[in-house]
């Protein structure tokens, strides 16, 4: 009879633990499906120009890029038609968490009578996860000028 109780117990806790191993594997499978949000490469980029030809912005790109297996490289060029007394560039390192893209590190940018703004930035981070680049690009000499850009998410794993 212990030994039919044992064997009882023994098979109810296999079959929790085989239904939470599951259940871990398909949140940590659905977690790194590739959608349209993602790409198989190792690379991202996203490029917009100003939707009315602006006097003063021109472009403005970001771009995300697998460096390591831990480390990922962000970049965004702000570009204008002639040298802006205010260039702006803001980017944001954005995480996939449970579904969804959260900031992970952000950084603002501005420069005085320049015609562009660039920069490079490598990032140390956790890894098994997508991150992709928000990127806010604008120029003022006078008037301001916008546009935003987002890559798709990398994978680093």
């Amino acid at each position: 009879m212990k030994r039919k109780k044992g064997r009882i117990i023994g098979a109810i806790l296999l079959a929790i633990s085989l239904s939470l191993s599951l259940n871990l594997a398909s949140v940590f499978a659905n977690e790194l499906t590739v959608t349209e949000l993602e790409t198989e490469e190792d690379y991202a980029e996203d490029t917009a120009y100003s939707i009315l030809r602006g006097n003063n912005l021109s472009f403005g790109t970001t771009s995300v890029k697998k460096m390591a297996s831990n480390k990922v490289g962000v970049s965004g060029i702000t570009q204008c038609h002639h040298n802006c007394s205010k260039v702006y560039l803001s980017l944001y390192l954005e995480r996939k968490v449970n579904g969804t893209y959260i900031t992970y590190k952000s950084w603002d940018f501005t420069a005085s009578n320049a015609s562009n703004l660039t920069k490079d930035i490598t990032v140390i981070v956790p890894r098994g996860y997508y991150y992709r680049v928000r990127g806010y690009h604008a120029a003022k000499d006078g008037s301001k000028e916008s546009v935003k850009t987002l890559t798709k998410g990398v994978l680093i794993k």
